[in-house]
């Protein structure tokens, strides 16, 4: 039977993106890199943000097909090549290298030494090197591997091992585990003497002996580089395999008001000393003088000064470069500033948003009084777009070599999908969270968190998001964000695995809000639920519900009284039961979470510690009548 095998479109960014194994139907592929996509029918992708960011001219999504290339050659689309290349017959245990010239469109590789010509199976374990380069395993090699070299030498298929035809990969019937299977050799000499070379798999896995080959399976064999790095041998579906690097941006629109953070950094600036010395120097090299002091004084970036000067002057401010080297444009200022305006933007075909509460205005009653106090406000956005865009994957570990999406070097363009989806802004209020942030309890707690982030291989990754340096809000919001989509799974109907966050919690910007919204571009798109979650007062009753099951974990006291749990420890109290989500949800992988800073504990008081007791108090008087 013919068979079709499929890829959306959006799976040609994660998971299935440049360089991923795919497993379909029995079969086992890898994306080609964009260098190999066709010149026709690829799909614009804009996002002028995300474009300096990533410092390229702009974006494209894979073309629209029903079939990959094995189905109709002629159906343009991301192509995917076969791998691993060898594969085995479950009949008679053959080994096969099947060639690129032996593919049969829609049709799947099958034994043609067997009367029943059943499918042949992939080889499930591969070679991969820290410069991201992926390949077979010399299977010839292996089973000659512990034979002197002139017995190797004497193999019939010595001079042909990359296709060797009388391997075999056999299971034994007394045996377990690893142990079990092995790679034998039976090609046959001029004199009909079978090499019969044989070594088991108990020791394949982890670094082995050999070269890389310098390339991916879908380079020709002419672009490999010169690589001296260790290989590796895995599991071809091993989590190391396979390290993607994804940046994201919401589509919306500039708000016409100024940022709060730069508001107050306008003032400091003007207040300045040497501001007018600075206007006076301008053109003349003291200007960069005073314009350095200014900075180192009142924190104030290069944007703000320039738009300032352009201000005072009359002139147009400049334009600013986009340069791959020097473009650190932080994705997520243009984002808050826009939910944190006074004047929402106007809404457009990707963008729709409408500012709201939780409803409790003039409550006197607790613990909504307690709760209506610690949130300033809830911004509801119907219509959200966002674009994701894969830079490049690495392998072997997440601080490998990048391998960028275009392997050939030569395009200046990336592959991108775009998603649409709804969310839930929730904004704490300033003042209270700066008192909290203040408390010496608080900040010596983060401290370790802090201690842990700057050891770890992370941090420079894990910057972008905090900011040069973690701040007690960003954990609480971090950790807000994991409890909140948690909650509202339950809610709202929506899986956790199509939620996902952007966490606004850098204190240099002003930041002080998380965004849960669906993106998961398909049915669970913009279903409208979780916008109507978020309206009064269901958003009120959904926060408290998420703070007393916060309170608690299957796990406690352990995962309250944690010092550093997780990944490099960068978690406190926080583990599956209580606050992890999938990894597709989570902007830092699943760390730098702490559930005590949300509802407290006996050595740090929560933000919401309050709310949680007040909850507590009101439920025993329902209770005792």
């Amino acid at each position: 039977m013919t068979r079709k095998l499929r890829v959306r479109q959006a799976q040609t960014v994660l998971p299935f993106g440049v360089g991923a194994v795919l497993d379909v139907q029995g079969e086992s592929f890898v994306a080609a890199g964009i260098e190999a996509w066709p010149y026709k029918g690829k799909t614009p992708v804009p996002s002028e943000r995300l474009a300096i960011r990533l410092g390229v001219t702009g974006f494209f999504s894979a073309p629209h097909t029903l079939n990959d290339r094995y189905d109709k050659a002629e159906q343009p689309g991301a192509p995917y090549v076969r791998f691993p290349g060898w594969l085995f017959c479950g009949a008679c245990r053959a080994m096969v290298r099947f060639l690129r010239e032996n593919e049969r469109p829609g049709e799947p590789p099958v034994c043609t030494a067997c009367a029943a010509a059943p499918r042949l199976t992939p080889m499930r374990f591969v070679r991969i090197c820290p410069d991201g380069h992926l390949d077979d395993v010399d299977w010839w090699y292996w089973a000659h591997s512990t034979l002197p070299a002139e017995r190797r030498d004497s193999c019939a298929d010595a001079d042909d091992a990359w296709k060797a035809r009388r391997l075999s990969f056999l299971v034994a019937d007394r045996a377990s585990g690893l142990e079990a299977l092995s790679v034998r050799c039976g090609a046959t000499s001029g004199g009909g003497k079978e090499c019969g070379a044989q070594r088991d798999l108990l020791d394949i896995l982890g670094p082995q002996g050999g070269s890389c080959s310098g390339r991916n399976p879908w380079q020709h064999w002419k672009a490999r580089a010169s690589c001296g790095q260790q290989v590796h041998i895995v599991q071809r579906t091993a989590g190391n395999v396979y390290y993607p690097v994804v940046y994201s941006a919401l589509d919306i629109p500039e708000s016409d008001e100024p940022a709060q953070s730069d508001q107050g950094g306008a003032e400091a600036v003007r207040a300045h000393a040497y501001w007018d010395l600075l206007l006076g120097a301008l053109g003349t090299p003291r200007a960069q003088t005073f314009r350095d002091m200014i900075k180192e004084d009142t924190e104030a970036s290069d944007d703000l000064i320039d738009r300032l000067v352009a201000e005072a002057t009359g002139a147009p401010a400049p334009l600013t470069a986009i340069k791959p080297a020097a473009a650190k444009l932080d994705l997520s200022r243009d984002e808050w500033n826009a939910f944190a305006a006074t004047q929402i933007p106007e809404p457009s075909k990707d963008f729709s948003a409408r500012r709201t509460g939780l409803g409790l205005d003039g409550e006197t009653e607790e613990p909504w009084a307690a709760l209506g106090s610690l949130v300033d406000r809830v911004v509801l956005a119907d219509r959200l777009r966002e674009v994701r865009a894969l830079t490049g994957f690495r392998r072997h570990a997440p601080t490998s070599t990048l391998v960028p999406s275009d392997t050939s070097g030569r395009l200046r363009w990336l592959p991108a999908v775009e998603v649409y989806g709804e969310g839930i802004v929730l904004s704490l209020d300033e003042q209270r969270l700066a008192d909290w942030e203040g408390d010496p309890r608080v900040r010596t707690h983060v401290t370790g968190m802090r201690a842990d982030l700057d050891d770890s291989f992370r941090k420079e990754q894990l910057d972008e998001t905090t900011g040069a340096e973690l701040s007690p809000r960003f954990v609480l919001l971090h950790t807000l964000a994991h409890l909140l989509i948690r909650q509202l799974s339950f809610d709202s109907g929506y899986t956790t695995s199509s939620l996902r966050e952007r966490v606004y919690g850098r204190p240099e910007f002003g930041q002080r809000g998380v965004l849960i919204y669906t993106a998961a571009g398909d049915a669970e798109g913009t279903l409208g639920g979780l916008v109507r979650q978020g309206e009064a007062p269901h958003f009120a009753e959904t926060l408290i519900r998420m703070l007393e099951a916060a309170a608690w974990c299957s796990a406690d006291p352990l995962c309250a009284e944690h010092t550093g749990q997780g990944f490099g420890n960068l978690n406190r109290a926080a583990c599956h039961a209580c606050t992890l989500l999938p990894e597709t949800s989570c902007q830092t992988g699943n760390t730098l979470l702490d559930r005590a800073l949300v509802v407290g504990s006996a050595t740090v008081p929560g933000y919401f510690s309050d709310v949680l007791t007040a909850s507590r108090e009101a439920a025993a008087a329902i209770a005792l009548g």
